[in-house]
């Protein structure tokens, strides 16, 4: 492959954000052309707030928190946790699938070989991603406040979609790294996916913090998608402010840089292992 660095006088940074718009076409009409999955991804959306909905009636509205002075409901307390986790889930996913999927088909090599940077690369994978995931998070909200009662502060949507995206970019990170799993042991991203799903489960997605195991009490305060979540329930519910939105932000930007390092070295390791092998294209 011909890193971008290695050639700064022909492709500048301009040039290969143009390539981008290629990618996001691409994935768009890869979507579009399996329509019933995109059309059963929302039809799941519901049926996962519909299942929640009827869990909260068995739940003592008391051992929910107090947000922004209002007592929350539980269809409202899970829609973020919803939101979130599946954030998490879609962007590690499609990094690795996309990585897969590549190696299947046999055009990873080639794509790699083409003067195209490899953060440009990493970040077409998942551009598509980055258009849709507000999107249907915005859809998980509507379908909560429209079917389901849920209050919430239309105020707290642009800071709640703000940090959002410095999560995703958090998920982005572990996602390269699942990718990287993926090109040197080839199914070796069940270990992440474990790792993962531990994440979420130590979280407050879907229950409060105080109603956890200890074990999962204790992952929960140095969890970055509890952080997220605590920052997406006080914009929305809590109709906290752009100040407050900020002080999440400062929180999970350093953890999502890191997260980016950790993942962008593990692909150029992987990279450079498979190039040694001549092991690259094989799946």
């Amino acid at each position: 492959m011909i890193d971008a660095a290695e050639q700064p006088s022909r492709w500048t940074v301009i040039e290969e954000i143009r390539k981008l718009p290629a990618f996001l076409r691409r994935d768009f009409l890869v979507a579009w052309t399996y329509r019933l999955a995109f059309v059963v991804d929302w039809v799941n959306l519901f049926g996962q707030i519909l299942v929640f909905s009827l869990v909260g009636r068995l739940i003592d509205p008391s051992t929910l928190p107090v947000i922004g002075g209002e007592q929350v409901t539980y269809v409202e307390f899970v829609v973020t946790g919803i939101a979130v986790t599946t954030l998490l889930q879609i962007s590690l996913g499609r990094v690795v699938n996309a990585t897969r999927e590549e190696q299947l088909m046999g055009t990873l090599e080639a794509l790699l070989m083409t003067p195209t940077s490899q953060w440009t690369i990493q970040v077409g994978l998942v551009v598509y991603d980055l258009v849709y995931v507000p999107i249907r998070t915005i859809g998980i909200v509507l379908i909560a406040v429209l079917l389901f009662d849920a209050r919430i502060h239309a105020s707290g949507m642009g800071p709640a979609i703000a940090i959002l995206l410095v999560f995703m970019l958090f998920a982005w990170g572990v996602g390269m790294l699942g990718a990287a799993l993926v090109m040197t042991y080839r199914r070796g991203v069940n270990v992440l996916t474990f790792a993962t799903s531990i994440v979420m489960i130590g979280s407050n997605a879907y229950v409060p913090v105080d109603v956890l195991p200890s074990w999962a009490a204790w992952l929960a305060v140095i969890n970055p998608v509890t952080f997220a979540l605590d920052g997406l329930r006080g914009a929305l519910l809590g109709g906290g402010g752009w100040q407050d939105a900020v002080d999440t932000i400062v929180i999970l930007l350093p953890i999502a840089l890191i997260s980016l390092l950790v993942g962008g070295m593990s692909i150029k390791l992987a990279l450079a292992r498979e190039r040694r092998r001549g092991t690259l294209g094989l799946y």
